[in-house]
């Protein structure tokens, strides 16, 4: 007799938890590690199996000491969990790992165990070295008869009760071919009218299928057996008054159909066999079926699906025949309708494919001439095909939108009519909703170009790295293909798609059918979409179509879900904060009709007046100033009678705060806050920034001459000119006793300088015009420039310094341009002050610091 070998011990602790069920709560005993090995008894003689877990904080106490014995009944759930029964005092155990390989190792000694004690017909518990290896099955079932269907049903669930026992069953009933044997005693009991029986054999058949065996479920399914099973499971316990029909639904050979002939027999039996999986699982079994059986019945779907696929997608022949069937001139409308369901069913098998197996059968598709097929089927009058043929073009755009763009590239390359035209046909005939929203979907993956470019500045810095650097991950531009399709888009089909729209101009009566009314919705989503992507070309065709104002033509629909689908659109428009969407929705004045929506729904809260209102709580939260001047400029006594709404009694006050000058509130405000600072800054000429204007001829000239040549120019002529050019109305500037006690009068000299400027211009106006050579306008631009460079102190301190020692008061001067190219003395004219921390007691009028800056120049 040979010795069955001995199961390898786990010595390898594993950290587990220790659970045991008390009050039919479980109770943790603590963590530990655990080990399965062969112990000693205490005759020392005979080697028991255990399971042991130690505490991890104290070794030295054991948290568990089980023994495996045949009648414990150890289950593993999951990956990381193994419960049992404890013998000894029948209390609930479990056991969870922290990773499911100590658990896998720990259940793989528990079962050798277990699987050798059902396996011999030991006398004793003890595990004894010498096992036999080659066992009768200890399980027998009475034999299949009428007489014995209760006892069968009772042992059988006595054995799948237990894992050890489900096993047994499922050797036992493919060794006896026991289906086999029950499914004659279905057409008996049926002639004898015995309803007892059948539902005996119902059972039956449940509790062998819920075995979750592969090999039990296929030979179920197979051409012998598949009848009676199913025979045996219409007649439900459950419902003991209700017979189900599943024989006649299975035996109609309507329900297969081969458009080609498929030569290969074992597919032809994949294909019979997994309409009878889901048919199973779907319908037959589809209230008692557990996690695992379904579990079951989806892999043997799924494997018999890609052997399927695999075989049509690599057989040329027939690929070749199928699609013929379209290039055919004998016109047989049935089989090709046949062939369109054909292929869409393929297409739902290859949403289960991993990617590469489906892109492969796609291309196979393309190939041979699928997007004529798709044409076909959009212009069929059955809606089965128009329903197939929409199934099929989603699917792959679903997979990859680029691969049907680029048939489309093809299409109009070969001057043919685009996939676009077609679904636009179909969209505005259609009449069942479903197909009407997935070509909506449709038409807006095919026309859309990806999310819109970013302008240059948003790239000025990423992660640290400048513009140069970034500039290599900048996308690359639109592709033509994509410009060229868009283009003959908007110039030919958008007019098509949009018809019912722009033909609204003259209608006078808005009140439409069901499916007319159907249509504005899919309409005006897809437009919406395509003022968010197409932003140039969106904006031509909604100015020169009249868009908006066709739109706004729906607000006195009757249905309020029309009025809807039109505040939505107006408010995607303003939403966008785009200048010239606002100024379009001002200029058409479609806001007049939101307003009598709103008072005509008010007080009412309803989805209508919540929408009116966000529209207004948009326009005064975002503070879009145009639309706020125009709402209450046109429409001030439809908003009076909503001002018990706080709403519209902060617009009607916002735009009376400004007196409606709101569109340029913020450029007054800072003028009126630094008057001084925008006329130190702003050219008396043009009015533009001073660091704006570019070098002239005249500044050119004057720092080509030399120091010498000035020197010259300014010794002979500066206190005369200086002296006879001061006017008797000028205001000396502060004088300053010493340098020492100028430091805590800084502040004040400066205010004081800021304050006389504007008097003592005149006396300079009249020096500049008798002595100085280069305008003197441009030379205090010049000065101005370099003394933006100095510390806003040291320009103060230099102003201190210069009036302290300066015999003329008049800085403008020529001896003042040498003083300032010299760094001892600091220079400061009327004209080029230190802008940045100029103080103005009083604001003087914008117009006359201009003109005072301005004579000079045009007396030069």
């Amino acid at each position: 007799m040979a010795a069955q070998p001995v199961p390898h011990p786990s010595t390898d602790k594993k950290r587990v938890k220790v659970y045991e069920l008390r009050n039919n709560d479980w109770f943790d005993r603590g963590t530990g590690l655990c080990t399965a090995a062969f112990s000693v008894s205490e005759d020392g003689q005979q080697r028991e199996p255990r399971v042991l877990v130690e505490s991890e904080d104290q070794p030295d106490r054991v948290l568990l000491d089980t023994r495996v014995g045949k009648e414990d009944g150890f289950h593993k759930q999951q990956e990381t969990l193994i419960v049992w029964t404890d013998p000894s005092n029948g209390v609930d155990m479990a056991l969870s790992f922290q990773e499911a390989e100590g658990c896998a190792m720990i259940w793989k000694f528990i079962a050798s165990i277990q699987q050798q004690y059902h396996s011999v017909n030991a006398p004793d518990d003890s595990l004894s070295d010498d096992l036999a290896m080659d066992m009768p099955n200890p399980i027998s079932l009475p034999p299949a008869s009428m007489a014995n269907l209760a006892e069968i049903e009772s042992q059988m669930r006595v054995f799948s009760g237990t894992a050890n026992g489900r096993d047994a069953l499922t050797k036992y009933v493919l060794t006896e071919d026991y289906i086999g044997k029950l499914i004659p005693l279905v057409s008996d009991a049926e002639d004898f009218e015995s309803l007892n029986d059948l539902h005996r054999l119902c059972n039956i058949m449940k509790i062998i299928i819920l075995l979750n065996d592969t090999s039990i479920i296929e030979h179920a399914v197979s051409d012998e057996c598949v009848i009676g099973v199913v025979g045996a499971l219409e007649f439900d316990p459950d419902f003991p008054s209700h017979k189900a029909n599943h024989r006649q639904w299975l035996q109609g050979e309507g329900r297969f159909k081969e458009v080609v002939h498929i030569e290969d027999t074992q597919i032809l039996k994949k294909i019979h066999q997994t309409y009878r999986l889901q048919y199973l699982k779907d319908v037959v079994l589809a209230r008692i079926l557990d996690d695992n059986t379904f579990s079951v019945l989806n892999s043997l779907i799924f494997f018999n699906q890609v052997d399927i696929v695999q075989h049509l997608q690599s057989n040329a022949n027939f690929l070749g025949e199928l699609f013929n069937i379209f290039k055919s001139p004998i016109q047989d409308m049935k089989r090709k309708k046949e062939a369109v369901l054909f292929i869409q069913q393929c297409c739902a098998i290859a949403k289960n494919l991993q990617p590469p197996a489906r892109q492969t059968l796609y291309n196979n598709f393309l190939a041979h001439g699928l997007l004529q097929v798709i044409n076909y089927g959009l212009r069929h009058s059955d809606v089965a095909v128009r329903v197939g043929a929409t199934d099929i073009l989603v699917s792959m755009i679903d997979h990859d939108p680029q691969m049907i763009r680029s048939m489309i590239y093809r299409q109009l390359h070969d001057k043919q009519p685009p996939l676009t035209d077609s679904l636009i046909d179909l969209l505005l005939v259609e009449v069942d909703l479903g197909v009407k929203s997935q070509i909506s979907d449709a038409l807006k993956v095919l026309l859309d170009q990806g999310p819109p470019p970013q302008p240059p500045e948003a790239l000025a810095k990423a992660n640290g790295e400048y513009a140069v650097r970034a500039a290599s991950r900048i996308p690359p531009s639109a592709d033509p293909q994509q410009d060229n399709f868009l283009s003959g888009f908007y110039e030919y089909s958008a007019h098509k798609l949009f018809r019912p729209l722009i033909n609204l101009k003259d209608r006078e009566t808005m009140e439409f059918s069901v499916q007319q009314a159907s249509i504005f919705t899919y309409l005006i989503e897809i437009l919406c979409f395509f003022i968010r992507q197409h932003q140039h070309r969106s904006k031509f065709f909604v100015l020169t179509n009249d868009i908006v104002l066709r739109i706004s033509q729906l607000l006195s629909c009757p249905e309020k879900f029309l009025k809807l689908v039109a505040i939505r659109f107006l408010r995607q428009l303003i939403g966008l904060q785009d200048e010239f969407y606002v100024k379009h929705v001002s200029e058409k004045r479609v806001i007049g009709p939101i307003l009598d929506v709103l008072i005509e729904t008010m007080p009412r809260d309803n989805l209508l007046s919540s929408a009116c209102l966000e529209f207004f709580e948009f326009v005064r939260k975002e503070n879009v100033k145009d639309l706020v001047k125009h709402i209450i400029e046109n429409y001030r006594d439809k908003v009076q009678s909503l001002a018990y709404l706080e709403l519209f009694r902060t617009l009607i006050m916002r735009y009376d705060q400004t007196g409606g000058f709101s569109a340029n509130m913020d450029y007054y405000i800072e003028v009126d806050d630094e008057p001084r600072r925008r006329t130190n800054i702003i050219n008396p000429k043009t009015g533009v920034l001073m660091e704006h204007l570019a070098m002239d001829q005249a500044e050119e000239e004057y720092w080509n001459v030399s120091d010498e040549e000035e020197d010259l120019q300014a010794k002979p002529g500066h206190r005369a000119s200086s002296v006879n050019g001061e006017s008797p109305t000028a205001k000396p500037l502060v004088d300053y006793a010493s340098d020492e006690e100028g430091d805590e009068n800084v502040e004040a000299g400066a205010l004081s300088a800021d304050e006389d400027r504007p008097d003592e211009r005149p006396a300079k106006t009249d020096a500049s015009s008798k002595d100085v050579a280069p305008p003197l306008e441009r030379l205090s631009e010049k000065r101005r420039r370099e003394e933006d460079e100095e510390d806003d102190l040291s320009k103060m301190v230099q102003h201190k310094r210069r009036n302290s020692t300066s015999v003329s008061p008049n800085p403008s001067s020529a001896g003042g341009l040498v003083r300032k190219k010299r760094p001892q003395s600091g220079t400061r004219d009327a004209g080029g002050g230190p802008r940045k921390i100029a103080i103005s007691l009083s604001p003087s009028p914008k117009g006359g610091n201009i003109q005072s800056h301005g004579r000079p120049d045009d007396e030069v």
